[in-house]
């Protein structure tokens, strides 16, 4: 890197201060720069004086200089500038490794994107394979300052290979308030692989507990910004979650790496409609069914039983002449445009000038020269419009599947040979409702009704979508998201030890089928950083009965004491006093109980003078403690967690396996220790 001003010191740790100061300094300056542009001189309309307004503004929210999040955590001295093969002499450059770019007035950088080609040796290099790096830096920071750095001679052969970095542990174990945050400084090598992955291809990621799947999966979004972004621009990305609380807690990540512009949905957010509300549920058998791939076939012939063949041919009237189609060339192009595969929608806005070029065609045979202007004529003539609207009529989404959960006959006529008739039962509401809007629909309904909308008009795709706590969805829902990035890519984030829905995903290799991403590379992640090696060793002994065959996770952490397991008579008082002494150390604190002990537990710590948070509200200094019922637990995180009663987490759950499951999450929050507490004897794969 070109050199900037000397520093008047010998002392390292001051210069590399010294050079932080300087590029907090740029980047204020390059923040004034876009904040002095004057858009008058350069726009032509008031539309483009808008849209180059909103691109300014985002500017400069993207150039903030966050106080407590470091302008640059690392630096890498290279033995040879990148390039030196092409340039004779070229000596080796020092770079400083960022979350995003700054440079001088001069253009010179003096902080790099993490994402840059040049950065990427920072979490790749090593003694083995130093990639030409001579020295890697880490910084160590305490409230936004530079306190600390630590050195690997990657180049020396005369230095041993480094043990696990310090800095690097202190910064995966820094105590958790707030939201998520990014992972940048800490990115191990087989996590960069996968965030640097291309564009084209859909990546599945397989992690267990605290393997870093979600952190990896928002900074793959960040980097393919940053490799892709003008494609992504013009096509758009979603990051898709469990619930409002997931989404809510990472919502921070992408803005501190930069990117303001990504959107998060959950996947009812993917499948609802402004004039559908979900007011019913579905007992788990019935969802079940709902879920399942077959209905997609249902629902196809449902749609297409509306096609039928015409009975009488066609008379078009133009002028003073007359032109007759029979039925049976109707029919003829009727059943063209149903083996062509094509949208219901698209097949009858086709068929109307079908029918006009067959008319076309009789006129020039007649000696006429009609010309295009002459077949959309046709097309709009009222007696071709009369017959698309018999032969072809329009379906609207909602009001089909309704007929399908309300009429036992059209529903067993179109599940004919898919589903059984106890599955069409689980189906059928006892008590039919008489329109779209009076219907109780369920979450499940809507996808149904998304399902047979793409099926009359093609969904928009978008250029790349994340899905996490994938396993958790059914076939259909793995359907709906796939229609969001036919033409894109996907990264699918997830653990089938975790999944805690009756429809739980049984392998990736179907769930990726039905996402319509047959050819994804699956990629394991199994190195833990988040969960200590005790409790994630505890957890681990129900994955023979949860998942069989499943890795476990090797955490690479070790903190003794971080396990502690109580028998207790007085529960609530246990759970009270665990949370206390919990509060005694710096991070959150996380009470998960069965949804079931919620109540009770949030009246006894208020009683008790402990104010607690909901899920979803963003921790602080002040309100460290969140009660968190269990079927709301999977992807949050929390430095302490107190774990109420294991058997009632298991006895909630519709089975055992799936409480098991459920309870697996709960024993995995824990960043730094768990403290659980049981009256009833624990589940016995867990004893």
């Amino acid at each position: 890197m070109p050199a900037h001003a000397p520093v008047p010191t010998t002392d390292p740790l001051a210069r590399e201060r010294a050079h932080l100061a300087s590029s907090r300094s740029a980047l204020r300056a390059m923040r004034e720069d876009v904040e002095s542009l004057d858009i008058r001189d350069v726009t032509a309309n008031w539309v483009n004086a808008i849209v180059l307004q909103a691109q300014i503004d985002d500017r400069i929210k993207a150039l903030a200089d966050l106080s407590h999040t470091p302008l640059f955590f690392g630096r890498l001295n290279y033995l040879h500038a990148p390039g030196s093969e092409l340039a004779e002499g070229a000596e080796g450059e020092q770079f400083y490794i960022g979350r995003r770019h700054v440079h001088d007035a001069g253009g010179d950088p003096m902080v790099i994107d993490w994402r840059a080609p040049v950065s990427q040796p920072f979490y790749r290099a090593s003694k083995a394979d130093p990639q030409d790096v001579a020295l890697r830096r880490r910084f160590g920071y305490t409230g936004g300052e530079l306190t600390a750095y630590e050195d690997e001679h990657l180049s020396d052969p005369t230095e041993s290979a480094a043990t696990v970095s310090k800095l690097l542990q202190q910064e995966i174990e820094r105590p958790r308030v707030g939201p998520m945050r990014d992972i940048v400084a800490t990115i191990q090598p087989e996590q960069d692989e996968i965030v640097r992955s291309g564009l084209s291809g859909s990546v599945c990621v397989q992690g267990g507990p605290g393997t870093g799947k979600t952190a990896v999966g928002l900074h793959r979004v960040a980097y393919l910004l940053y490799a892709h972004r003008d494609r992504l621009a013009r096509t758009g990305t979603l990051v898709i979650g469990p619930n409002r609380s997931f989404l809510h807690y990472i919502e921070q990540v992408l803005p501190a790496l930069g990117e303001l512009e990504v959107k998060q949905a959950t996947v009812e957010d993917l499948v609802a409609r402004p004039d559908l509300e979900v007011r019913g549920t579905d007992a788990a058998e019935t969802a079940v069914v709902k879920g399942d791939a077959r209905m997609a076939q249902v629902l196809r012939r449902a749609v297409h039983s509306h096609v039928t063949e015409p009975a009488e041919p066609l008379m078009v009237v133009r002028g003073s002449r007359r032109w007759r189609v029979p039925a049976y060339e109707i029919a003829e192009i009727v059943a063209e445009l149903q083996a062509r595969d094509i949208r219901y929608g698209a097949a009858r806005d086709a068929l109307p000038q079908r029918i006009a070029h067959t008319v076309l065609v009789r006129m020039e045979q007649a000696g006429e020269a009609p010309d295009d202007r002459v077949q959309d004529a046709v097309a709009r003539n009222a007696a071709v419009k009369a017959l698309v609207k018999t032969v072809w009529p329009l379906v609207e989404p909602a009001k089909l599947v309704l007929r399908l959960l309300c009429d036992p006959e059209f529903l067993a006529a179109h599940a004919d040979g898919i589903l059984s008739e106890d599955e069409q039962k689980l189906l059928l509401w006892q008590k039919p409702f008489r329109s779209v809007k009076s219907a109780k629909w369920s979450a499940a309904d809507l996808v149904l009704i998304d399902e047979a909308g793409d099926l009359v008009e093609r969904t928009h795709s978008l250029g790349h979508v994340v899905l996490d706590e994938a396993q958790d969805l059914s076939p259909m829902q793995y359907r709906a998201v796939g229609r969001r990035c036919t033409t894109g890519s996907a990264t699918i984030l997830g653990d089938l030890a975790q999944g805690t829905t009756p429809w739980a995903t049984r392998s990736w290799d179907e769930a990726l089928g039905h996402l319509g991403k047959p050819g994804a590379v699956l990629e394991e992640l199994t190195a833990g950083f988040r969960v200590p090696r005790e409790v994630i060793a505890y957890a681990s002994r129900l994955l023979p009965s949860i998942s069989p065959g499943l890795a476990p996770v090797s955490s690479v952490r070790e903190t003794p004491g971080s396990l502690v397991v109580t028998e207790t008579a007085d529960l609530t008082a246990a759970a009270v006093e665990a949370c206390r002494a919990s509060l005694a150390h710096e991070g959150s604190i996380g009470l998960i109980a069965a949804d079931a002990r919620v109540p009770e537990l949030a009246q006894a710590l208020l009683e008790a003078g402990l104010p607690y948070l909901s899920p979803g509200e963003e921790t602080t200094a002040e309100s460290r403690l969140t009660l968190v019922p269990a079927s709301l637990a999977k992807g949050l995180e929390y430095d302490y967690v107190v774990l109420d009663e294991p058997a009632a987490v298991v006895s909630g759950e519709p089975d055992e396996r799936t409480g098991l499951r459920r309870l697996y999450v709960c024993l995995t929050r824990a960043v730094s220790g768990l403290t659980l507490l049981h009256s009833a004897p624990l589940p016995e794969a867990l004893a």
